[in-house]
């Protein structure tokens, strides 16, 4: 598998999930994450006596070595601040199959075999972009961070026949390692609250690695040096990620008031439906609700139906004014599926502005997330 098509296939995935509100993190969350490592070819040089037998030779001390197309794995602990920003802690694998080894003068590439693998910890900085971002139905999260950490690189029995002789590297040596992450996250809240598929590039670097080295045999010297070599890794991972904390309150309907005297006007009836976090889909029960005030609004000779949607205060004001007016569109058209007119429907969005109960700023409220639903 190449990398366009490693690319493809991640696209390929993403297209049938649903099209639930993204959200961003508030609080401790979990991740891991699975895909493809494309390893960069590196440039090796030879050093101590392999690289003095390589000049007498004629040849130059450095190279290209190549590989075949890996894996990766990532496992990951953080927090999310509710303001997009997140830190976590990162735990990483990557194996790739060595491919060839070319730079030996008139040998051309030489089939070569052996493992290289890079494994270590990371700290991350994120940020998600809370833009309402939507692609084909999907509504998607996106984010960027950079990391930085310390990488082991290990080659494991990485030999090439050149020259008549063998060359062997087979050791381990860590080193500063630097990386930059482009993702995006996509709710999986029908299945639980918290849960998201990702979805990521990431590119992975490390300074310059000094790797054991062996040589002998043909134009060799048999000795024990060290070649150095670099370690660039791009990679693709598919994953979940769970934050904690986070739950789906049942919608319920508000008790109608009391009735006036028979000489006064009707009083207005309101209903309300409520939401989960960061979400504007209609669940069963809200439904049933707005099937409730659609027969009582015919039965009762209603001639004006007023739907204001509401949010609570986790997040921008104007991302949830926007969130609260997807929330009064979604109630308005239920709505008009149930045979009232639309020009019987008053729209209108409040953001965070009226909650039914106040909060502090960033505050996950559930009776805040809500419609209401007035008949007059």
């Amino acid at each position: 598998m190449n990398f366009r098509n490693a690319l493809l296939a991640t696209t390929m995935l993403l297209l049938p999930l649903g099209a639930a509100q993204a959200q961003q993190v508030n609080g401790i969350y979990i991740g891991a994450g699975a895909g493809v490592n494309w390893l960069q070819d590196a440039n090796i040089n030879a050093t101590g006596t392999l690289a003095d037998t390589l000049r007498a030779r004629g040849n130059t001390t450095g190279g290209d070595v190549s590989f075949d197309m890996g894996w990766v794995g990532v496992v990951s602990l953080g927090y999310g601040f509710g303001n997009g920003l997140r830190a976590e802690i990162e735990g990483s694998y990557r194996e790739n199959e060595v491919d060839t080894i070319s730079g030996f003068r008139g040998a051309g590439p030489v089939r070569a075999s052996g493992t290289a693998r890079s494994y270590g910890v990371m700290a991350n900085a994120l940020y998600d972009f809370d833009i309402g971002a939507n692609f084909g139905g999907v509504s998607f999260l996106p984010y960027v961070g950079v990391g930085a950490g310390y990488i082991w690189r290990e080659f494991d029995d990485v030999r090439a026949n050149v020259l008549g002789g063998a060359v062997r590297s087979d050791g381990t040596d860590g080193r500063f390692a630097y990386q930059a992450i482009v993702g995006a996250a996509m709710p999986l809240t029908q299945w639980a609250p918290g849960l998201a598929l990702t979805a990521e590039y990431r590119f992975l670097g490390t300074l310059e690695h000094d790797i054991d080295t062996n040589s002998g045999g043909g134009a060799f010297t048999v000795a024990r040096t060290g070649t150095k070599s670099e370690n660039y890794n791009h990679s693709i991972l598919i994953g979940l990620r769970y934050a904690f904390g986070q739950t789906t309150p049942a919608p319920v309907v508000a008790p109608a008031p009391a009735p006036m005297p028979a000489a006064a006007p009707a009083p207005a009836r309101t209903y309300l439906v409520f939401f989960d976090f960061d979400r504007a889909d209609l669940t069963d029960r809200a439904r049933q609700i707005i099937g409730e005030a659609a027969q009582n609004s015919t039965s009762q000779g209603v001639t004006r139906i007023e739907v204001s949607g509401h949010a609570d205060r986790s997040g921008t004001p104007q991302y949830n004014q926007r969130l609260s007016e997807r929330r009064a569109g979604a109630v308005a058209s239920e709505l008009e599926r149930r045979g009232i007119q639309r020009s019987n429907i008053s729209v209108q969005a409040f953001g965070e502005s009226r909650p039914l109960v106040p909060t502090a700023d960033g505050v996950r409220e559930p009776q805040n997330r809500r419609v209401e639903i007035v008949l007059r």
